[in-house]
């Protein structure tokens, strides 16, 4: 999808979590992205049912309140733990919901392939994700990891999924954390 220098196009980030779902929106203008907003949703302690819902209506306020345009979310990865990826992936359909039900395309990306975009690197740590997020946003300062993970994924929407890696994603899959 080509951009006119003209057009502004608002992404929201998603970064699903159970405990704490990051998120984050940014405008791109051109080449130019700029920062609007960021934060976490924390669904506390409790049943699962109660947690899924406040996951659910803090991105249903986060998206009336900026009203993006198109969503990114970071793909699910499998953890050594199956029923902590089954909680996770539970977190990420609730988030995937909240943008279906307000009709938003959703765009999903693997951590390998935010990172590749972001940092250039696509086993880049956490802190190098924080520091080039705030960089490339000219941010203050540095964002806290799930809401600079979340701006990650926005950015690398943004960069059609390759960015500053130039690291081409379609057709590919991951196996083990690499692209194959």
């Amino acid at each position: 999808m080509a951009t006119s220098p003209l057009t502004v196009t608002r992404i929201l980030g998603i970064d699903p979590g159970l405990r704490l779902t990051g998120f984050g929106v940014i405008e791109k203008q051109g080449e130019k992205l700029a920062y609007i907003a960021s934060g976490t949703i924390k669904s506390g302690e409790g049943e699962l049912p109660a947690r899924i819902k406040v996951i659910l209506a803090g991105l249903n306020e986060v998206i009336q309140t900026y009203t993006p345009e198109q969503v990114a979310i970071e793909k699910v990865f499998v953890n050594v733990n199956p029923q902590s990826t089954l909680l996770l992936g539970q977190a990420r359909g609730a988030a995937i919901s909240a943008a279906v039900l307000r009709d938003l395309p959703v765009a999903e990306y693997t951590a390998l392939q935010v990172k590749q975009s972001v940092v250039g690197n696509g086993h880049a740590a956490k802190e190098q994700v924080q520091e080039m997020v705030k960089r490339l946003l000219k941010l203050p300062g540095t964002p806290k990891p799930d809401s600079a993970d979340a701006l990650a994924c926005a950015i690398c929407h943004a960069h059609g999924g390759q960015g500053l890696g130039r690291l081409a994603t379609a057709g590919f899959r991951v196996r083990g954390g690499r692209l194959i």
